[in-house]
């Protein structure tokens, strides 16, 4: 366990630590291949970190040492029980920290979705992950909305193939709607299956990630796990069923309408999109956007709010997001 040396009364301005790490394989965790971590943690918490023997050295604002002590003492407890902070979790980690005091880096990286079958489990990467997924367990209907890159989709199917695997539910549904981002659907060669499919192949993609191919394409053939266009939902009732409803901004009204009552007995919905990317017509509103204003406080309905800094893609990503979501601003002003 890292021990803080004697440093600086908490008030000054500027402070340094001493670090002590007793187990080498902690050491080596903590600091990552060319002490890529340490360099990374300083930069998020804006302190100069470095190395000397077994101590991790600190020096800057009080505040910003005490952020980073916390951050690799607690990080040292975590590596030692076998729960790895990877490199890209490090700026989300510490911004958790700072902005909520309260919240341990355990409650963070400790909660997974279990997926059996000998796959490794998936985890919430950040509070709003971390709140997304309990907002799943808890509701029977939830909604995830925010940028691309920030998990919903990935963390929905996750949370439905544990609730499989656990027989929880008797089927998956996975659906999103069958909408052109700029390209003509009639203009892709095939029969409708054949020109429908592209629009799913995110979906398949992800199963694939949770579950061994064969034994996927089992439950797919025995109509376990059904991978549909929204198009298709109508005029069911979908019991005892686990359902995801991907790219929902590309939902009119009433389609959102006719997805959401379809829900039966012992079944959940998760409902994902992104309302700034919707492919609608020039005005057709999005039913994810009405939904949103429509159902705020209806009891057994959550909403998940994502923003560029839960972004857990490519660091680019995040980059990505905020330049055009800075865009739309200035257009909407």
């Amino acid at each position: 366990m890292p021990r803080p040396a004697p440093h600086g009364p908490s008030d000054s301005v500027q402070a340094s630590s001493e670090l002590e790490v007793d187990d080498s394989r902690v050491l080596m965790a903590l600091a990552g291949p060319h002490n890529e971590r340490l360099k990374i943690l300083g930069r998020e918490a804006d302190v100069s970190v470095g190395l000397r023997g077994n101590k991790i050295l600190l020096e800057g604002d009080a505040a910003h040492v005490a952020l980073a002590e916390r951050f690799l003492a607690e990080a040292a407890t975590l590596f030692r029980d076998g729960v790895d902070v990877h490199s890209n979790d490090i700026g989300r980690a510490v911004r958790a920290l700072r902005s909520e005091p309260h919240v341990q880096l355990r409650d963070l990286f400790s909660d997974v979705v279990q997926l059996g079958s000998g796959r490794r489990p998936v985890g919430p990467r950040g509070l709003a992950q971390k709140r997304y997924v309990e907002a799943i367990r808890s509701h029977d209907l939830t909604f995830g909305i925010g940028p691309a890159g920030t998990g919903k989709t990935y963390l929905a199917m996750a949370c439905a193939v544990a609730a499989l695997q656990a027989r929880q539910v008797k089927r998956i549904v996975l659906t999103r709607p069958a909408v052109e981002a700029g390209e003509k659907l009639g203009f892709l060669p095939g029969d409708l299956a054949e020109k429908v499919n592209p629009y799913l192949r995110p979906l398949y993609d992800a199963l694939d990630d949770m579950m061994d191919i064969d034994k996927a394409q089992g439950l797919v053939e025995r109509g376990h796990i059904e991978v549909a266009p929204l198009a298709f939902m109508r005029g069911r009732t979908l019991n005892d069923s686990f359902v995801v409803l991907d790219e929902a901004q590309n939902t009119t009204s009433e389609q959102m309408r006719m997805f959401l009552t379809r829900l039966g007995y012992c079944s959940k919905a998760v409902v994902t999109g992104d309302v700034t990317q919707v492919d609608l017509p020039e005005g057709r509103a999005s039913g994810l956007a009405e939904a949103r204003d429509l159902l705020q406080g209806v009891e057994g309905i959550a909403f998940c709010q994502f923003t560029d800094v839960d972004v857990v893609r490519h660091p680019l990503v995040q980059k990505i997001v905020v330049r055009y979501e800075a865009r739309d601003k200035e257009r909407r002003g």
